[in-house]
């Protein structure tokens, strides 16, 4: 969509009456979402936040969206106060496409989701991007698995090497070999593991031990980490509270589950024409103390890419 679409269905929907909130969910605290794909319809990127209950959304999208990005804040900057930037790795122009959309206001890369290895040397250009432009970079964790052949951004198994290379940038952990791996009995046999969670998993030791890795509580590779072991959950969301940021990564389009996106066959299960957002802010509401939870959904995420708030 070019700049001249996107204001066209920006004024559509300021032209429409107010979007019906009496049915949206109120939390305990106003609420960032960290990892919100921004829509090509305009007026669904404020229909989900609406309907989710939502105060603002970090925008991902792509390097060159500049413009996009821009058009949707003027109609809404408290909404959408920052966004995110990806672009092809493999690309040797990938580099100054960063660059450029951090110039022009991106507050850090990602969501980096490539049929490459996660500690190879593309990603490791990027890492060292960022590391200059001091952003952090948002990655999408996906090893092969028995149910999911596709792999993006695979090993992370051995990423605590990378995590060490680079103790100036800053990563997001996110999908479903990161957050399979809360439980030290995970061996990729499933993208969606079930049964209680074993503590000792690589991804809470890795977060507790480096600094510089955070946690994307987004997706339903998140929600279901969270759902396994109710106790577990309580103690990780205390012990790790500086460390996670709330996301959704959802596909519905009105912040109730509603759209075809969130209903198809390929949406898991137990997530499926559901809206993420809420069940997971559910989940978190059910497992932390208001305090934690205002942490959680609004302060970290605030801190990490530097907004006031």
């Amino acid at each position: 969509m070019d700049r001249r679409q996107l204001l066209a269905g920006l004024g559509a929907m300021a032209a429409t009456p107010a979007l019906a909130q009496s049915d949206s969910p109120r939390w305990s605290a106003p609420v960032i979402d960290m990892h919100f794909h921004m829509r090509r319809d305009p007026a669904q990127n404020v229909a989900h936040q609406v309907g989710a209950g939502i105060t603002a959304a970090n925008l991902l999208t792509g390097a060159g969206a500049a413009d996009q990005v821009a058009a949707l804040r003027a109609q809404n900057a408290a909404m959408f106060p920052s966004w995110f930037a990806s672009a092809n790795l493999a690309a040797p122009e990938a580099a100054a496409q960063l660059t450029a959309a951090v110039k022009a206001g991106a507050k850090g890369f990602g969501e980096l989701k490539l049929h490459l290895d996660a500690d190879g040397a593309q990603m490791r250009r990027a890492y060292d991007v960022a590391a200059e432009l001091n952003v952090p970079v948002l990655i999408h964790f996906q090893d092969a698995t028995t149910d999911l052949n596709d792999a993006y951004n695979s090993g992370f198994r051995r990423f605590e090497a990378v995590l060490k290379a680079f103790p100036r940038t800053k990563f997001i952990g996110h999908a479903n070999s990161f957050w399979a791996h809360v439980s030290a009995n995970y061996a990729d046999q499933a993208a969606y593991p079930e049964g209680p969670i074993v503590p000792g998993g690589l991804t809470d030791r890795l977060l507790a031990d480096y600094p510089n890795l955070y946690g994307d509580l987004s997706a339903n590779s998140a929600h279901n980490a969270l759902t396994r072991t109710p106790a577990f959950t309580v103690d990780f969301l205390k012990r790790q509270q500086d460390k996670l940021h709330f996301g959704s990564d959802c596909n519905c389009e009105d912040g109730r589950g509603g759209g075809a996106g969130q209903n198809a066959a390929s949406v898991a299960a137990a997530i499926r024409g559901k809206c993420v957002a809420r069940e997971t802010l559910s989940v978190l509401t059910k497992s932390t103390t208001p305090e934690i939870f205002r942490k959680l959904v609004w302060t970290n995420g605030h801190r990490l890419i530097g907004l006031a708030g």
